[in-house]
Parts: C-alpha cells; structure tokens; sequence
C-alpha cells in the first residue's frame, strides 16, 4: 500500500499533468478559430478522450482525474501530518474541493434561454447547443403525453422503440447542421410520407456559433401495419407539425432544441426597453415577470446586472425580440451545483497560506538574527 500511495502522489505526475493541461489550453484556443467555441471545448476539455487527428490522448477530464487522484494520494504520506504543515495541508484541502467543483459543474450544470412574449409563460429552459426528438402522443384532451430522445442516440442505424408507442423508429441519417430544400421529381419515392415527399435535407458543415446550426434527421417509422409506415424527415424549426393517427391516436412528431422543465413558472407581464436619445440602440431592458410556485404568484423585474435567482436558477435579461404584434423577452438560464465551490476553495487556501506564512515567520526571524550576529 506505501508502494501504491508513493506512486500515485509522485510530484512529477502533477507537474505532467499541469503541463499537459497547458498543451490542451494552447490547443483548444487555436482550435476555437476554426471551428468555435463550443465545439473546442467538446473536443479538448469536455471529453476523456482528445482526438489528435487518429492519435486518442488524456482529454480534459481524465487530465483533471489524473491531478485530482494525485492531490489526493499526498495527503495520505505520513511526513505531511505534523503541525508544522497544517498551511500545506490546508491548501491541498482547498485545491481538492476546487477540482470537486469543476467535477460537478461540468457533469451536472447546464444552461440555455427563455423565450417569452409578452402575456405567455413558460417552465422550461431551452439548450441552445442540443437537440431532442418529442413524440407528443395528443390523444387526451386534458394533456399530453412526452417521449424525448436526446440527439446524443440519434445516430445512423439506430433503432429507438420507446415504452408506450405503437411503433419503432430507424434513424437513418441524422445531420447536426442542414440546409431543407425541395425534392426534384426523379427523387421521389414511393417511401416517403409527410414532409419527406416534398423537402430534402442537405447536409451543411458545421457553424462555429452552435446555436446557428439547424439539425435534422431522417427516419424510418415501422410497427404501425398502416399507411403510416415509412421514412420522414424533420428538422429544427420546421413550422408545419408531423402528425401521425394509428388507431385511435394521435401523435405529433417534432425536432426542437432539449428542454430542461423547472419546478416553477414564469411570467412576461411586460418588457422595456430604454433607447439612447436619438437612436435606435437599446441603452437598457428589462422584464416584469410573475414568478409563480405552486400557483403563488411573485411579481419581480429582471433587467441588466439584476438577475432573478430562485431555486439555483439564475435568470439573466440577455436580449429581446420584436413581433408584428408583441415584444419578446429572451432570458438566459443558469443552473450551476458547483457554483459556490470556487469562493470556498480560494478562502480555504488562503487561510492554509496565512497559516503557513505565520508558522514560518519565527524562523525567517530567528535565520535573520542569526547572519546580524
């Protein structure tokens, strides 16, 4: 086990570690030029594995393991217990729980917008990076029934049969970016049914901005023993419904940007917007809003540098849109566990450095009296 432990905290694992956390830095911020920020930060800091053309390396969170396991293994060499390196011990205390933090935010925080009009509310959240397939089964008249697929197993040949629908579906091709154009005559098929007859999908590369790209998918629907059986399409933004009856049932199938529902809803009651004098450029905004929890209703105002913080949600005033016939409100929504960590983390290694500087103040005096005499 000393053997184990020795290893594991060897100093030159952390030294490698931080120089090839550095690698990954320099290398994910050129990337950023060429393909944006999000899909840098995919490539080399949220992934195990960094691809370098065909060579698989530590990507950032297998990197950030490595170091932590190691911060971790020091502490249990006997040599550091002593009171003389309480300070020391302290710090690594502190480091520990800043990677813990980085752990958790980057496993379970996420963000995305609200987009209200004036007089609507909402309780969900909106990413704007991913996607999801809804299959809203409107039968009920009281309510719908929602599946979602995230985009993250909509890939090529996969089939999806989910619990409680009368059918199977067969992804054939999904496209994170793509540009709907009309079918030409010689490509019709007797196989498509919906949107499919008459638009294709043309793939398109990727845009840096992953909130400009436009994903579709292409798919087969089998099981029904009906007309309905046979290959759609659909894509972000689509404006006419896919609807499906089998049966007695009646279902609508869409691609839309992955939701995240909140245990609360908000309220436009009413925007404004403060122009600078003799132009067009907004100087401020700002949105009166209900916040309602369990029908309770809360009226408040979010606006510039004065977000609304309820339940770990936090509700910036991020931009706005204009309607022909209403102002819309465009919020964006942070949830963050790991928030708090960091502010924790730095007061903690700073008491342990504090610590350290006053246990070693007497022997930098005592050295000093020493050479004047």
């Amino acid at each position: 086990m000393k053997e184990i432990i020795k290893k594991l905290s060897d100093s030159r694992v952390f030294v490698c570690t931080i120089i090839w956390m550095m690698i990954l830095v320099f290398t994910g911020t050129l990337a950023q030029r060429d393909m944006g920020l999000y899909y840098a930060q995919q490539k080399y800091f949220s992934n195990w594995i960094a691809w370098f053309g065909v060579i698989p390396l530590p990507g950032g969170r297998i990197t950030m393991m490595i170091m932590f396991i190691n911060m971790a293994a020091f502490l249990f060499k006997p040599t550091l217990w002593h009171m003389k390196k309480i300070g020391i011990l302290i710090v690594h205390f502190g480091a520990l729980l800043l990677l813990i933090g980085g752990g958790i935010t980057a496993l379970f925080s996420f963000e995305g917008n609200m987009v209200l009009a004036e007089g609507s509310r909402a309780n969900f959240i909106s990413n704007t990076k991913r996607s999801e397939f809804a299959i809203i089964n409107t039968t009920h008249k009281d309510y719908n029934d929602i599946i979602t697929i995230p985009d993250e197993i909509l890939f090529d040949g996969n089939i999806i049969s989910p619990e409680g629908i009368p059918f199977s579906i067969e992804v054939i091709q999904y496209y994170s970016n793509v540009s709907p154009s009309s079918r030409k005559q010689s490509d019709q098929n007797d196989a498509y049914r919906g949107l499919a007859k008459n638009i294709v999908l043309l793939p398109l590369d990727n845009e840096k901005e992953a909130e400009m790209n436009r994903s579709g998918v292409l798919f087969r629907i089998s099981g029904t023993e009906s007309e309905s059986d046979g290959v759609y399409s659909l894509f972000l933004g689509q404006s006419i419904p896919q609807t499906l009856t089998i049966g007695s049932e009646s279902f609508t199938l869409s691609l839309r940007r992955e939701r995240y529902y909140l245990p609360f809803f908000i309220e436009l009651l009413d925007f404004k917007r403060v122009l600078h004098p003799g132009t067009n450029i907004p100087k401020s905004f700002s949105s009166e809003v209900n916040l309602i929890t369990e029908e309770i209703p809360r009226r408040l105002i979010i606006q510039m540098n004065e977000p609304l913080r309820h339940r770990g949600y936090t509700f910036f005033q991020s931009s706005f849109s204009q309607s022909s016939n209403t102002e819309i409100s465009i919020l964006a929504v942070v949830k963050n566990y790991g928030r708090l960590f960091p502010y924790i983390s730095s007061l903690i290694m700073s008491l342990g450095l504090l610590i350290h500087l006053l246990i070693q103040l007497p022997k930098l005096f005592k050295s000093k009296r020493a050479k004047l005499t």
